[in-house]
């Protein structure tokens, strides 16, 4: 037991850190994808620290993975590094024995994953969606220009010759309010301030001393001054203001658990056998139907039958675009119940790739003899490609109907697996060491390892 809990806290902080390390790359890379849609919006940091909440259920799913491999790496090429698996293994604990600890650990992480991917991530999912369909119906703070129409408040044309950015205060101003459409209303002041309401929802000028002129489109003799001291103008202003959402309404196939999914697909599976059956009976209407007349009839009888084969060929076209119009049914069902399959393989694939990772982590480690994170990740970063090749390419291939979703999803699972248990009976038989130095040939001579004493001798 004691050197078992010694190899898991070998594997603790190297898994730790590397999860840390990659989700900070993640994140990265979601802030400079999404950088465009909230920068600018005047949105608090509460609402941007919600939406990197909920998009990290999906960094998550992808980073353990990840992380069991590299923490595999760094803690059996440290432990080959410092000649402990060499102890061991001369103290009669096979790397069989060695890897009991990691593998059941694997399977821990695997088993958590699995539940979150069915209770956390497809809420979390769904509230990111949510979240970010709120904040792009918001739009920009009102910006004004001076001496430039502003036409962001929808209904009023604003023009303001100079104003305090700081303090929000207008000069000269002169406002076209096209709210009522058959009559024409221009309102100037000579100073005025703007603000928000406290709910946001309403745009405030506080206007003083101006006119306002107002004339009837229609009735073009009638026409109205009005001279104020003060007067206000309350303006739509929701779209300046972030309104967010409650859950709820259509949900896709990745905001949505496995169990749910399966109760979807029962139903998508009895609505095409219901279209399978009408396609066979319109397929029985189509080829069964008897539109030849007989030869030599009378005049009569051939102008009879003549229309009753026009009216014939008329119901055959439209049995046959009922036909078209099933045929396509069927193929959009068949889509739909593959792209649900998988998402459901898919959340068992990805976590089950965590044992899968350890078979080829303890072994490979023990051959680099090296613990360093970047060995680990130079290392890991080929696994990585050839996973997420498999899984993006057989995700495709299996929405498109090319492949099964089992095979689309775990194909890369069964290909590393069978690797991961090659490379362990190699590594348990005998000791096998890659070495990397050739990669040094790559290198200028000045940063090659060992060049200095190569001079020197």
């Amino acid at each position: 037991m004691i050197i078992y809990r010694y190899i898991l806290k070998n594997h603790f902080f190297p898994f730790v850190f590397s999860v840390f390390t990659l989700i900070a790359v993640f994140l990265l890379q979601f802030l400079m994808k999404f950088a465009d849609k909230l920068v600018g919006k005047g949105l608090s940091l509460w609402v941007i620290f919600k939406l990197i909440s909920f998009n990290l259920a999906w960094m998550v799913v992808l980073v353990v993975p990840m992380a069991v491999l590299v923490a595999t790496l760094m803690a059996f090429g440290g432990m080959t590094q410092n000649n402990e698996i060499a102890i061991l293994k001369s103290s009669g604990v096979s790397l069989y024995k060695i890897m009991i600890a990691p593998l059941l650990g694997g399977i821990m992480v695997a088993l958590l994953l699995i539940h979150f991917n069915n209770s956390v991530y497809p809420d979390a999912n769904h509230a990111a969606r949510i979240l970010l369909q709120d904040i792009s119906k918001k739009k920009p703070t009102l910006s004004l220009v001076p001496g430039v129409f502003s036409q962001e408040v929808s209904r009023y044309s604003i023009l303001v010759r100079d104003l305090n950015p700081n303090s929000n205060e207008l000069k000269n101003v002169t406002i076209y309010d096209n709210s009522e459409p058959l009559k024409l209303n221009i309102v100037t002041a000579e100073s005025g301030k703007i603000y928000f309401s406290k709910d946001q929802k309403k745009l405030i000028m506080d206007l003083t001393n101006g006119e306002i002129h107002e004339s009837d489109i229609n009735n073009k003799h009638i026409y109205r001054k009005l001279l104020f001291e003060k007067h206000k103008i309350a303006m739509d202003a929701e779209q300046f203001s972030f309104q967010q959402s409650s859950f709820g309404g259509v949900r896709g196939d990745r905001e949505l658990s496995a169990q749910d999914m399966l109760v979807i697909v029962d139903s998508l599976k009895l609505i095409k056998e219901r279209y399978d059956e009408e396609l066979s009976t319109k397929f029985a209407l189509y080829f069964g139907a008897d539109t030849l007349a007989p030869p030599f009839q009378s005049e009569e009888i051939r102008k009879t039958n003549k229309y009753i084969l026009l009216r014939a060929g008329e119901r055959l076209n439209t049995a046959q675009s009922a036909i078209n119009t099933t045929i396509n049914r069927v193929q959009t069902n068949a889509k739909s119940i593959n792209r649900y399959w998988v998402e459901i393989h898919k959340k068992y694939s990805i976590p089950v790739a965590c044992i899968i990772f350890v078979l080829i982590g303890a072994p490979l480690g023990t051959m680099t003899r090296k613990g360093g994170f970047g060995v680990a990740a130079g290392v890991s970063l080929i696994f990585f490609l050839v996973y997420w090749a498999f899984l993006i390419g057989g995700e495709k291939l299996a929405d498109r109907g090319l492949l099964s979703p089992f095979w689309g999803m775990w194909s890369a699972n069964i290909l590393l697996g069978i690797l991961g248990i090659y490379f362990l009976i190699k590594s348990a038989k005998e000791r096998v060491t890659i070495d990397f130095s050739y990669l040094q040939k790559f290198l200028p001579k000045k940063m090659r390892i060992g060049s200095a004493e190569d001079e020197n001798t």
